[in-house]
């Protein structure tokens, strides 16, 4: 941030991060608030008292009025309903109310969100709770309180308590990992993600001439645009005044939140833009996702403008997808898929990349279901964004590396990682240990995966959920083999050539495109799932049901009502769009 325009001072003001508690809570009770986070253990009464009389008066003295606990339903949009922080105090008084109890729980209306079935109108009781571990933040003058979402009946109703729950699941497993391989000192691995979030800004006078763009989200019919994105002129384009302006704005409320945009630049197709935010951990990445989805709409709408989330608002050209770039690392920062420089050396890297890869193998159908939507049914299999089919890109060196582990031999390197450019050039460039691949659902850049399939308005939070699930339940079994071994130290390379060898198919470095690559992939066993209608009962297979429930993210009847309301929201969009067309 640059300090002379005072960036820095504005950053993150209306956010109650550690910062913030600092100023407005005990120093005890910052400590215990900090342990609590740490160990998963529940708040003791005096110090969520503490937190929030001091979350109450930060808020008063940034002009709340009101107080809501947020929360993410089964819409894939957040919710809230405020409360005033005024209440009557005797004859002609009043004071400022905002106890232990407000902080810690709510009670929304749980028959009237998506439910799949586990709650009818006559059992409308749900509650929310307070997620100590997502900071708080102020939105028009409201106090927003992060939260989960149950039904009374104790199931889960919203999306972000089987995020945490598969955090912690990883995090279980990669220790025990960890410790095994000899690294006594890592407490806790985190999942970090950043979404590059796609979207297109339209003047706002010509959507209002469009129903379809205005009860859809994309035009259903119309002339075909004379000029598209034949020229390749836009991508990486000088940025018009009019859009500079909004992105100004736009990084002017991110800011003031706490979300920083590294990145903001003109996409491939015409009045399209991306934006990709600083890497951070699942669970904040995911709120603060959600919130900028909210803000580029609200800004858009200040400068004439409107946002479209949708995944193809237009036909001809490029759709927006939200590439979840996706990675592990230990409280010690250290990247557990790093490579380094010398990839083949890198025993913990290879064990985690081969975990990685069988699980996307075994469960390459319900990373599919996670990006089954109906507007990315629109999207999926062109124009940059990924086929149907699932499979990993890694590379000609990491393929190399895996191919020599199978073969059992020594890997040699034969590529040239200094790039010179021209006979006259006066710097070398340095090559990344990959190249690209935008035509791969699931691709390694460098020391992360990017998962390319979500859709642009979708919430990021089921495909990271099914990510950390498939990984945790590989280094579980990856876990258990190397304990039962006389000796872990010898066990381990031929448990990682076992795992490469076996799930060498989901591996494609390919064009994704090529009508060659669908017969390829049948015969590797690689499922196309061409749309949402044959994705979605892939989610309740038996396997896919024991995965999520033997690690305690779903249970079966949560499981179950979700897929419902996938099913019924597929449905409704569909008829909504035949209606609109008719």
């Amino acid at each position: 941030m640059n300090e002379r325009t005072g960036e820095k001072e504005r950053f993150g003001t209306l956010l109650f991060n550690e910062s913030a508690m600092k100023q407005y809570i005990s120093g005890e009770s910052l400590d215990v608030w900090r342990e609590c986070v740490r160990t998963r253990t529940v708040l003791p009464e005096k110090i969520a008292a503490d937190i929030a009389d001091g979350m109450k008066r930060w808020a008063l003295e940034k002009g709340a009025t009101h107080y809501t606990h947020w929360f993410q339903p089964l819409t894939g949009e957040t919710a809230e309903k405020h409360e005033g922080f005024l209440i009557p105090d005797g004859r002609d008084g009043y004071r400022m109310e905002f106890s232990r109890r407000e902080l810690l729980q709510g009670e929304p209306d749980a028959s009237s969100f998506p439910s799949g079935g586990l709650r009818s109108t006559f059992e409308a009781r749900g509650y929310s709770a307070w997620d100590p571990t997502s900071s708080a933040f102020i939105k028009d003058k409201v106090l927003c309180i992060p939260t989960v979402f149950c039904a009374y009946s104790g199931e889960v109703l919203d999306k972000k308590t089987p995020l945490l729950r598969s955090c912690e699941a990883l995090n279980k497993q990669a220790i025990r990992i960890l410790r095994l391989l000899g690294d006594d000192k890592t407490e806790s691995v985190r999942v970090n993600v950043g979404p590059e979030q796609e979207y297109f800004l339209i003047p706002k006078r010509l959507f209002k001439e469009r129903e379809d763009l205005r009860l859809c989200g994309r035009t259903l019919f119309g002339a075909d645009a004379p000029k598209k994105q034949e020229l390749d002129d836009h991508y990486y384009g000088q940025i018009k005044p009019e859009i500079t302006a909004f992105m100004q704005d736009l990084n002017e409320e991110l800011w003031k939140l706490g979300i920083c945009a590294k990145t903001e630049h003109n996409e491939v197709a015409p009045a399209q833009y991306e934006m990709a935010p600083f890497f951070t951990d699942a669970n904040t990445a995911n709120d603060q996702n959600q919130l900028t989805m909210e803000i580029m709409k609200r800004v858009a709408d200040r400068h004439d403008l409107v946002c479209l989330l949708h995944e193809k608002p237009f036909a001809g050209v490029n759709g927006s997808g939200k590439h979840v770039n996706w990675s592990v690392s230990t409280d010690g920062g250290e990247n557990l898929l790093s490579p380094g420089s010398t990839p083949a050396e890198n025993t913990r890297f290879l064990l985690v990349l081969a975990a990685f890869l069988k699980g996307v193998d075994e469960y390459q159908e319900l990373l599919r279901c996670s990006a089954a939507h109906a507007g990315n049914d629109q999207r999926l299999g062109g124009q940059e964004a990924p086929p149907a089919i699932i499979s990993v890109f890694v590379g000609t060196e990491l393929e190399g590396v895996i191919d020599a582990i199978i073969r059992d031999e020594p890997y040699e390197n034969r590529d040239d990682h200094l790039l010179t450019v021209g006979k006259d050039v006066l710097l070398q460039l340095s090559k990344d240990n990959t190249d690209r691949n935008r035509t791969s659902p699931v691709a390694f850049t460098g020391n992360k995966f990017e998962f390319r399939m979500p859709g642009s308005s979708q919430s990021i939070a089921t495909p990271v959920t099914y990510l950390n699930t498939i990984l945790a339940q590989e280094l579980k079994e990856a876990a258990d083999s190397l304990e039962e071994a006389k000796d872990c130290r010898e066990a381990l390379r031929p448990l990682i050539r076992k795992m490469f060898t076996e799930h060498r198919r989901i591996l494609f470095n390919g064009n994704g495109y090529d009508q060659a690559w669908i017969g390829e992939a049948k015969k590797r066993g690689l499922k196309n799932l061409r749309n949402t209608a044959e994705a979605l009962p892939e989610n309740l297979s038996e396997k896919n049901i024991r995965l999520l429930t033997e690690n305690g993210i779903y249970t079966r009847k949560e499981m179950e009502s979700r897929n419902e309301v996938r099913m019924e929201k597929y449905c409704s969009l569909t008829v909504i769009e035949a209606r609109t067309l008719l």
